[in-house]
């Protein structure tokens, strides 16, 4: 007999070091045992990245063998890469592995990437020159106190020393009067999301995530990280996208003589149990859409886990 076809599929989100892609592989392999084949669309601005393979905890190539992988080692670390291009091209992506009977799964840990396909893309005003040269001139510390000021909302959820963000969200406030969350906001209300899709927020505490995360990377450290990195460097491949990433941008420091190596690896830790605080924020934002599920793996069976979602993806819409 014919094995019933999932009408929905999953958009798995959670921390740094939370076991998404593990996740997803693994509901990857149910499908498969029910008869139905799957793929993966990655959601992580920088698994994106062509030779950014283990700052960016980027599948082995045994997994990207046995599960086809899209939107990652896309384009060169030399190169900017922005939403709307991710986004154009997730979308292009699930639309052909649906037409060629396939399932997708959508699994990543960047906020603005799993926004945008759940609720599409606000673009806001056309960025003005003036502004933006005058914010780029300011030092970050008065960037980041100016947003906590004007629009705490997005303060919350923008890593403090995420300057092009930053330079973005004040920058449309300056032009429109209005906070960029509050106009994101109207965008959603004006813009329902697909029923296709349903949102699977992994959450951790955050102690238990702080030592997953400390775990992660004592174990890129000794994958060779820093041979990756010293590679990119050296060859001047790090881009103004690209070289904001966690772990590279600590570990040019080192390079640069600012810092010992052992010192750019604790900054990797502190910076990256930061991420992980502000991406907790946004998830529970996140879990709180009509139809999310949220998940504690430190409390849930693994298989129980994945029957959930894979059950869910059976529902009717």
């Amino acid at each position: 007999m014919e094995p019933k076809v999932p009408t929905r599929y999953p958009v798995i989100c959670g921390p740094t070091a939370g076991g998404k892609s593990s996740l997803a592989l693994d509901v990857v392999r149910r499908l498969g045992e029910l008869g139905h084949e799957a793929e993966l669309v990655s959601a992580d601005a920088y698994q994106v990245y062509r030779r950014m393979d283990i700052g960016t905890a980027k599948p082995e190539a045994a997994e990207l063998a046995a599960v086809p992988h899209h939107l990652v080692d896309i384009v060169e670390p030399e190169e900017t890469f922005t939403l709307a291009q991710w986004l154009g091209l997730a979308e292009a992506a699930i639309a052909d592995i649906k037409s060629r009977g396939r399932v997708p799964i959508v699994v990543g840990g960047t906020h603005l990437y799993i926004k945008s396909l759940m609720d599409g893309l606000f673009q806001g005003p056309d960025p003005d020159p003036a502004i933006r040269a005058e914010l780029s001139a300011m030092p970050i510390q008065a960037l980041r106190a100016e947003l906590e000021r004007d629009d705490p909302e997005a303060a919350d959820r923008i890593h403090p020393n995420d300057q092009r963000r930053t330079i973005r969200a004040l920058e449309v406030f300056r032009q429109t009067g209005q906070t960029i969350s509050s106009l994101q906001t109207q965008w959603d209300s004006e813009h329902p999301r697909d029923p296709g899709r349903f949102l699977v927020v992994l959450g951790w505490e955050a102690s238990a995530i702080n030592s997953r995360i400390n775990a992660r990377v004592k174990e890129m450290k000794a994958m060779g990280l820093l041979a990756e990195a010293k590679a990119l460097h050296e060859a001047d491949s790090l881009g103004q996208t690209a070289g904001q990433a966690l772990g590279y941008k600590q570990l040019v420091a080192h390079f640069k003589g600012r810092c010992t190596e052992e010192e750019a690896f604790e900054q990797i830790k502190i910076e990256t149990r930061r991420f992980a605080k502000n991406q907790r924020t946004w998830l529970r934002r996140l879990q709180s859409s009509p139809g999310s599920i949220g998940l504690s793996p430190a409390d849930f069976d693994p298989k129980n886990m994945i029957q959930l979602v894979v059950n869910t993806m059976f529902t009717t819409i």
